[in-house]
């Protein structure tokens, strides 16, 4: 598949790594690419489309859903380099649905929403830390029987018009906050979302799999996403995180499809201090400050509302987790090997990447399927982690 390996022996431990857990856990297939800040290291498909569909390729396309949440905070921090976005200035006067924000205190008697005027406004900082107060209706009960209250169809504009759960800055909490980082990058540009990063990220960094689209061609590259099903099993579950092809607009919390050969050309842009093949895409004190801690509470713990969807989910338990602009920052080592201060995120459907500036390696590992977070799913991801840091020797500091 692709390219001889770089790293042969990487390669094998990976392979081996994919069979076995993947067979454990009853997932499918995987794609996997590991780099360093000179180039590809391993390419690895493992296993089939779906049960029983096709061999899995490189080149397939995936549904990487919230991992477009880091191509996203890319591009508004090109806009902060330029000037044109400011960290903490109230965004209200570039998008006006963000002005007099509401905070969802609860129901009254009738089961009617009881909202109040937040503390504070809205700025580009919060919302690229998941600090703006706004959240998920997957992730909360609150939001979904708000949602009863003032329907919205997915990928309507107006399905982005929610109460926050929190005051701007109180908390971490997981939710569309990233699609308005999205909508902010269109004001200030004039551009759509897309055309955007066309230009100035995935364009010069030669994504060219990576995109909004949603046609008859795309679809008949991608890989079908499946959800798990009460026996073990997994069932066909036709959804498109974009909001479908007549999405009204270009979610930067998790509309691309990519492949994760793409996706790795955007990790060792990261690893590279925001350059890649000749291409500038940022400066190298704006990636040091994304892979800066920027919140003082524990970041990326989440329960869910609809199990189906997504578990209750902590990639690491054992520590609290920081989070920069665009990812999660694990402070100690991690139990399968990547270095403090590695940057990190994942897609529902159970995609991941790891992003380890001090190892200089990054990975990606693509499936596609649901609930996100899943015991099997993240031990396909531990599985890859370890195969990648087997020969790194590491000094054992008690």
């Amino acid at each position: 598949m692709g390219m001889p390996a770089k790293d042969q022996p990487m390669r094998d431990r990976i392979i081996h790594a994919l069979e076995t857990s993947l067979a454990a856990g009853n997932i499918p297939g995987a794609v996997v690419t590991i780099g360093n800040s000179a180039g590809t290291l391993v390419e690895a498909a493992v296993g089939s489309k779906g049960p029983g569909g096709p061999p899995l390729n490189q080149d397939d396309l995936f549904q990487i859903a919230s991992m477009t949440k880091a191509i996203a905070s890319v591009a508004a921090m090109q806009l902060v380099e330029q000037g044109r976005l400011a960290f903490d200035d109230d965004l209200a006067p570039l998008l006006p649905a963000l002005a007099n924000p509401q905070v969802l205190e609860g129901f009254d008697e009738t089961g009617k929403p009881v909202l109040r005027p937040a503390a504070g406004p809205i700025t580009l900082r919060q919302l690229l830390t998941h600090t703006s107060g706004f959240g998920y209706e997957f992730m909360s009960a609150e939001l979904t029987q708000w949602r009863l209250h003032n329907p919205a169809n997915p990928g309507t504009l107006a399905s982005l018009n929610q109460p926050l759960l929190a005051d701007p800055g109180t908390a971490w909490i997981y939710g569309i906050s990233t699609d308005w980082v999205g909508q902010a990058v269109e004001a200030v540009s004039g551009m759509r979302l897309g055309e955007w990063l066309a230009r100035h990220v995935t364009g010069p960094l030669g994504m060219t799999e990576t995109t909004f689209a949603f046609d008859d061609g795309i679809k008949a590259r991608l890989t079908p996403l499946h959800a798990r099903t009460p026996d073990g099993g997994l069932m066909p579950f036709p959804v498109h995180f974009g909001g479908g092809e007549n999405a009204e607009y270009h979610g930067a919390g998790g509309g691309l499809i990519s492949t994760a050969r793409d996706y790795l050309k955007f990790c060792r842009m990261i690893l590279n201090g925001g350059t890649l093949n000749g291409a500038r895409i940022l400066k190298a004190e704006t990636v040091a400050m994304m892979a800066t801690n920027q919140v003082p509470m524990p970041a990326g713990r989440m329960s869910t509302n609809m199990p189906g969807l997504s578990t209750d989910f902590d990639l690491f338990p054992m520590m609290d987790c920081g989070w920069g602009l665009g990812f999660l920052i694990n402070p100690e080592t991690g139990p399968d090997g990547r270095a403090p201060g590695t940057l990190a995120w994942a897609g529902i459907a159970n995609s991941y990447y790891w992003i380890d500036r001090a190892s200089d390696i990054a990975g990606v590992v693509c499936m596609q399927h649901l609930p996100f977070g899943e015991p099997a799913a993240v031990d396909v991801l531990r599985a890859v982690e370890r195969a990648v840091y087997a020969d790194q020797t590491r000094l054992e500091l008690d």
